[in-house]
C-alpha cells in the first residue's frame, strides 16, 4: 500500500437527475445572481441549459445566459463574460459542460474581480486575491476541471494558450448525472409512449 493525500474541497453530487439540485446548491454557495456559461451543441440540444435555466427562476435566482465556448476556451469569451458579469452584478458562474467551459468560467471568474488584464494571472504577472464561486454541471465524464485548480485559456493574439494553477478557483460543487440524456435523448423532448 502506498501512502497519499487527497484533497478534494469541491463538493460531489453523483446521480440520476442530480441536476435538479443545481438551484439549492447555487443558493447554498451564496449565489444571488448567475452567469450560465456553456458552450452549445450537446449541452443545447439535450435540453440542460434550458433545464437548469429553469431551475434558478423556479427558486427565484436571477442569471444570465453565455454560450459559444469551443474546445481551448478564448481570451476574447472570457473578455465577453467579465463585461456581462460586471455590467449585470453577477456574483456566481455555473459552468454547464466540459473542461473547456469551466476553464473560461474560472477564467472569467478571476477577471470580474480584477482590475487589470485577466490574461496576466496566464503570464504570472499577477495572482488573484479574490474571485467569484464556479460550480460545474458536467455533460462528459470526467473533464478534470471540475475539481481541480487549474484552467487553461488560448489567447487569440498571437494564438498562445497557457495555464493557470490557484487554489481559489476549485469549484465550489460539481454535478454528475451518470444518466444523462444525450442529444439524441433530450430532456425537452421526452414524452409518455402511446398506448
Amino acid at each position: 500500500m502506498k501512502d497519499f493525500n487527497y484533497y478534494a474541497p469541491t463538493e460531489v453530487v453523483f446521480g440520476e437527475k442530480s441536476e435538479e439540485q443545481v438551484a439549492k446548491l447555487v443558493r447554498k454557495y451564496g449565489g444571488t445572481k448567475v452567469l450560465v456559461h456553456y458552450g452549445g451543441g450537446s449541452a443545447v440540444r439535450s435540453g440542460l441549459v434550458e433545464k437548469v435555466c429553469s431551475l434558478l427562476q423556479d427558486e427565484g435566482i436571477g442569471f444570465i445566459t453565455l454560450g459559444g465556448v469551443v474546445p481551448n476556451p478564448r481570451l476574447s469569451l472570457v473578455h465577453k463574460g467579465i463585461d456581462i458579469c460586471r455590467k449585470e452584478g453577477v456574483d456566481f458562474i455555473l459552468a454547464i459542460g466540459g473542461g473547456s467551459v469551466i476553464d473560461s468560467s474560472k477564467a472569467i471568474a478571476y477577471g470580474v474581480c480584477y482590475d487589470g488584464e485577466v490574461w496576466d494571472f496566464y503570464l504570472g504577472k499577477a495572482k488573484p486575491e479574490r474571485m467569484l464561486p464556479v460550480a460545474s454541471v458536467l455533460t462528459i465524464p470526467a473533464a478534470g476541471s471540475e475539481m481541480s485548480e487549474a484552467s487553461v485559456i488560448t489567447n487569440e493574439d498571437g494564438d498562445v494558450k497557457l495555464g493557470y494553477s490557484n487554489d481559489l478557483s476549485r469549484p465550489r460543487f460539481a454535478i454528475m448525472n451518470p444518466v444523462a440524456p444525450s442529444p439524441c435523448h433530450p430532456i425537452r423532448l421526452r414524452r409518455a409512449s402511446p398506448t
